[in-house]
This record gives C-alpha cells, sequence and structure tokens, in this order.
C-alpha cells in the first residue's frame, strides 16, 4: 500500500490440555507454550507494532501462590521485548535454582509464565494513544481468583460514550472513556454479579464456606450468560478475547463478523488467532482443520478443558471486512491470495479499455508489497486477453499463414516489470517541509532501461486512500523512465466514508475520494450539497443510532465513479510530470466477486453494518464542515 494506515489489532489465545508433563516428554520442553505464543505473535506482527502484551495463568495454585503473568511493552520491537523479558525472568530462576531443571511441578509454582492458559495480544494505536496503559491484555485485578478478569481484543467500539455512562449509572468509577476500559468493566461487573449469585447460594443452600466455595464458583461460573450481559449493547467490530482467574478462558466475535476471529482444537490444545496461516505455521496443522468463528459466537474453554460455541448475539448480516482480504492480513492464507489474484484479474477489462486494447506497448508492474499477489493476478489476465488476441489473428490470418507468421504471433509476451523498489532505509527526517518533500520523492527507486517513451506504464496498487505518497513519490519516479501514459491501478474501489471498526480512517478530509468530490462540487456550482448535506446530519445528532441515516452519500450521489477517479487523476498528477496519469479503481461489484465471503464495504459503499456507523460517518462530516480536528467516535 502507498498510503500506510494503521489498523486493527490480533489476538493469540491458548490452551494446554495435557499437564505440563506430557509436553516435556513429547516435544522436549515445559515452555512449549511460551514458544508457541512467539510464533503466534510474531506471525501477526502486520497487524500491530506500537505494542505487544502476553499473560498467562497456572491452573489449580494453592491460596497464597502466584498464578498469573502479565508483561507489555510499547519499545520499538515489542514483541521481542516481551519474550526477551520472559526469557531473563525463567533464565534467572533456573540459573539461581538448577534444582529445578527436571521437576516440572517446582517449575510451574516457582517460574512465572510457566502455565496452561495464555492470551497474547499486538496492537495499533487507533486513537494515537502509545503509552504503556494503553497496551494489552488488560487485567483486572481481585484477591478472589475468579473475580481476576483478563482481557485483549481487536475491536473498536462505536457508542463507548453510552457504554461509560451506562457504568456510570451502576455506582462504578471508569478510570477514563476508552473502549478497552470500559469493555472490561462491563464484563467485570456482571463477572462480580455471577460470583456473588453462586457464592451466597453455595453458603445458603450447600453450607460451604468461602473457601471451600471458591473452586465450586469456578466450575459454575456461566461464561456464556456473563458475556451475554455485558454485550448487550455493544455497536462494532470485535474479536474480544479474555481469561478469568481460576482458568476459563473465552473470545466472542461480533454478530456482523467484521473482525476475523480461527480456531484449532485437538486432544493437546486449544487456540484461537485473528488469522488462520498464524495457526497453520505455528502447529503445523492442514488448512480446513482451522475453523472460522462464527459471528455472534463465543468459543468458551472451561477449566477442566471442554470447549463450547455459545450463540451470544444475535447474528447480523454477515459484513467481514473486505480490507482483510485486500490488505491487512497475511497473503499466505490460500482463499486470501486466490481472491487478491483475483482482484487483479478483475481489473483487466476497465484496464485494456483504457489501453485501447494495446498491450504491446504497455509494461505492468506494482507498487511493493503487499500489491504483489494482484499484481500475479492482473498480469494472468493480461496473459488470457494476449492469447485471445493471438487466437483472434491467427485464424483472421489462416489462409496466407506461414511458420514464421505464426512464430511472430505465438512470440509475443505480457511485458511485467519490477519497476518500483521501496527504500526502507531511506528516512525523510530533514525538518525543512520543501526539502522533506523532496526526499519524500526518493523513498521509492525504479528500475531503468525496461521502458520505451511510446509505452504506457500500467502499476497496481492494493488501495489508495490519501494519495499522498502517489503525488510526492511514486509518480514522479515513474516519470523518470519517460513513458507516454502512467496507469496507477487500485484493487480496491474508491475509498469514499471512514472507517469506526478498527482502521485508523476516522477523518473525511483525509480521504483522496471525498476531496476530490468536493472539487467536482465547486467545479459545478453545486457545494450548496455539503450545507444541505450538514444540515441534515445535524438534525440526527440526538436521534437514538437505530434511526440515524447515512446522509453523507448524497455528497456522492450526482457523480459516476469515472467522473471522481478522472478528478482524482487530475488531483495527483504534479506539475512536473510530463506523462499522462490516468488512477483507475475496483469496482464494488468486481469486488464482492474476487471476495464473496467477506462482504463488508462501507469505506466504499456508506452502507455500515452496525447503526453507530451511521452515527460516525454524519458526525465525521459535520467536524470537517465545523473544521474540527476531532475523531467521530
Amino acid at each position: 500500500m502507498s498510503d500506510a494506515i494503521k489498523h486493527e489489532c490480533g489476538i493469540a489465545l491458548l490452551r494446554l490440555k495435557k499437564p505440563l508433563s506430557f509436553y516435556k516428554e513429547k516435544y522436549g520442553t515445559s515452555f512449549y507454550a511460551i514458544q508457541k505464543m512467539y510464533l503466534l505473535l510474531e506471525k501477526q506482527h502486520n497487524r500491530g507494532q506500537d505494542g505487544a502484551g502476553l499473560a498467562s495463568i497456572k491452573l489449580d495454585m494453592e491460596p497464597g501462590e502466584r498464578y498469573i503473568s502479565r508483561v507489555r511493552s510499547n519499545k520499538t520491537s515489542p514483541i521481542q521485548d516481551i519474550f526477551s523479558q520472559i526469557n531473563a525472568r525463567i533464565n534467572e530462576e533456573l540459573e539461581d535454582r538448577p534444582e529445578l531443571a527436571n521437576d516440572i511441578d517446582a517449575q510451574k509454582k516457582e517460574i512465572p509464565y510457566l502455565g496452561e492458559v495464555y492470551l497474547g495480544h499486538v496492537r495499533y494505536g487507533t486513537f494515537g494513544k502509545n503509552n504503556i496503559e494503553s497496551v494489552h491484555p488488560f487485567l483486572r485485578q481481585n484477591n478472589w481468583m475468579h473475580r481476576n478478569l483478563i482481557v485483549a481484543g481487536n475491536f473498536n467500539l462505536t457508542n463507548v460514550k453510552v457504554l461509560f455512562d451506562d457504568l456510570v449509572r451502576l455506582g462504578q468509577h471508569p478510570k477514563e472513556m476508552a473502549d478497552t476500559v470500559t469493555v472490561m468493566e462491563k464484563i467485570g461487573h456482571f463477572l462480580d454479579d455471577e460470583v456473588e449469585e453462586l457464592y451466597y447460594n453455595l453458603r445458603d443452600t450447600e453450607g460451604l464456606s468461602k473457601k471451600d466455595a471458591s473452586p465450586v464458583i469456578g466450575e459454575r461460573i456461566d461464561v456464556a450468560r456473563i458475556l451475554r450481559r455485558a454485550s448487550k449493547n455493544w455497536d462494532g467490530g470485535f474479536a474480544m478475547a479474555g481469561m478469568l482467574g481460576h482458568g476459563d478462558a473465552f473470545v466472542l466475535r461480533d454478530p456482523a463478523g467484521i473482525r476475523p476471529a480461527f480456531y484449532y482444537e485437538d486432544d493437546e490444545i486449544v487456540v484461537v488467532a485473528s488469522e488462520r496461516p498464524v495457526i497453520q505455521t505455528a502447529f503445523n496443522v492442514p488448512f480446513e482443520e482451522i475453523k472460522e468463528l462464527d459471528p455472534g459466537k463465543a468459543i468458551i474453554i472451561k477449566k477442566n478443558g471442554s470447549v463450547s460455541f455459545e450463540q451470544i448475539l444475535d447474528p447480523l448480516e454477515r459484513k467481514a471486512c473486505s480490507f482483510e482480504r485486500i490488505y491487512f492480513s497475511r497473503g499466505n492464507d490460500a482463499s486470501i491470495y486466490q481472491e487478491r489474484k483475483m482482484l487483479g484479474r478483475t481489473m483487466m477489462p476497465l484496464i485494456l479499455d483504457e489501453l485501447k486494447g494495446d498491450l504491446e506497448n504497455t509494461v505492468f508492474s506494482y507498487i511493493p508489497n503487499t500489491a504483489e499477489v494482484s499484481y500475479f493476478g492482473m498480469v494472468e489476465g493480461a496473459q488470457d486477453i494476449l492469447n485471445q488476441q493471438k487466437q483472434e489473428r491467427i485464424l483472421a490470418e489462416k489462409e496466407h499463414l506461414t511458420p514464421e507468421k505464426l512464430q511472430e504471433i505465438l512470440s509475443k509476451t505480457i511485458r511485467s516489470e519490477k519497476i518500483t523498489i521501496k527504500d526502507a532505509k531511506l528516512r525523510t527526517f530533514i525538518t525543512d517541509d520543501s526539502n522533506r518533500d523532496d526526499m519524500v520523492e526518493h523513498v521509492y527507486d525504479v528500475t531503468y532501461g525496461v521502458v520505451k517513451p511510446t509505452d504506457t506504464l500500467v502499476v497496481i496498487d492494493d488501495s489508495i486512500v490519501r494519495g499522498t505518497t502517489l503525488k510526492k513519490s511514486i509518480v514522479k519516479m515513474l516519470d523518470r523512465l519517460t513513458p507516454k501514459k502512467i496507469i496507477v491501478v487500485s484493487s480496491a474501489p474508491q475509498i469514499r466514508y471512514p472507517d469506526c471498526y478498527g482502521i485508523d480512517m476516522a477523518k473525511m478530509e483525509t480521504l483522496i475520494a471525498f476531496n476530490a468530490t468536493l472539487e467536482l462540487l465547486k467545479d459545478r456550482n453545486m457545494y450548496h450539497i455539503i450545507d444541505e448535506v450538514y444540515a441534515k446530519c445535524k438534525a440526527q445528532e440526538h436521534l437514538p443510532d437505530e434511526e440515524v441515516i447515512n446522509y453523507v452519500k448524497e455528497i456522492y450521489a450526482p457523480f459516476t465513479d469515472e467522473e471522481i477517479s478522472d478528478k482524482i487523476s487530475e488531483m495527483l498528477h504534479p506539475e512536473t510530470v510530463k506523462a499522462d496519469l490516468k488512477v483507475m479503481f475496483q469496482t464494488v461489484e468486481n469486488l464482492h466477486i474476487s471476495c464473496p465471503d467477506n462482504l463488508g464495504d462501507w469505506y466504499f459503499t456508506g452502507n455500515y453494518p452496525t447503526a453507530g456507523g451511521n452515527r460516525v460517518v454524519n458526525r465525521a462530516f459535520m467536524n470537517f464542515v465545523e473544521g474540527k480536528d476531532a475523531r467521530a467516535y
């Protein structure tokens, strides 16, 4: 992606089903789970590099013995940092206590982080906060084992203020109005209710003391009931993971399936992660054995190792995030790989129209590195078209075809090259603005000698958000190759609306499609539409979310996709660039054809999957009109 956008987070939950001695005997180490957690987080580092954290729980510890460990980091390489800290603690204990080396029970008792239940997290700070207190997992502590709650998630909620006010009405004092804190306190409140109800029942009906009641409470806690009560009014996209101090664990997915969650279970482990290939790689298991958690459902792992799936929230129409397929998730997932190729392939008819059928004088390339797979699909589509052209020419000339003529026809190939190379080592550290722009221009290098002045250069990107890097760097660099024309192809449609479910695209004015539409409104003396839409949005401010309409759609309604693309092309064409520039976008229809199971497209269409989305887009637009540099949620 030329315009890097921060996004989302990654979760990993691991439960060992066997005693630690089993893993020592079979895999040669009692630290098997810690090693696997490192893999699960490292293979999801693409999902967040602002911070990382890990928490572990030891089962069946005696009162007074430590059973929870947690480590978090917001350093430059947070995953490496937390595991360096863990390894240092482990090595320190083993060096000081050599008798622990072969005593697994003593290791579990004395060595931190050595347990049976683990929750890990990598994060991007979509609100710009990157202090250590913002790093997951979050811990809600209590002296009673089963009241301890550890939470981590890949999520954004649109109605945090409403949920915060609910907690205040209950008499609580949440430390801040943040969705993670609010979620944790919501679950914690109903966990407390559940524990108290169970205790009084055990005391009154079975005569148990607090100490004797404690393990029974752990067995009888109804995690599904707690989650149903806590999540009743959540609006947003989420894969929420948690552990209770005595050993129960869960992952709950939002009812529209916006945020991803995959799981695998056998007789040794249960594991949940944000991406399927992460589990495949870490545990060497087949693709088809890893399942996707259904929308609105929770996977619940009890302390005794039993696994159940509970419908916590009524499922909505499935709107799994298509950006996961286009860009965010790793491309080594078998289905994502094929979908990205299809995104490139389905662009070829549009590209061919723009080329007027001339493949001979066209060079195909891509913007590294995430657009590479869609590039393969684009080139395959071009090859299919070229083969068809060859066939038509052969049939047309069959009466006069000679071996030499046939060879000439068959020798035609698609010209595909690696044109752009990102210089990862270049840092734009110069403070003067004009000189910084000059440095930005050189973030990408180009390959010289493969493009002729008569050529059209077609370069595919996975998506175009702001267009800043295209204008200031990539297009200028490509122009140095002196092509006749540059076509920049986005395998994603035009991004017209902000995201509110975990992607850092919260402000309308940062989107090139929105800015291009504003220019079209000015060009055609239609800017009054902005005032009209603002008035409609303002009139809805105090309505419940379920009644709010996305009126921002009316800004785009007067224009075709092609008209907006042409204006984007004009706006992203630097004055110094001599080549013609055309920016092309995928269609929403072809996106759905390419990614049929992930139809979440609100950033392209404005069709938000939850009621809170319409309020957020209207607020984002009002912020723009009012000149407020603020997030809409």
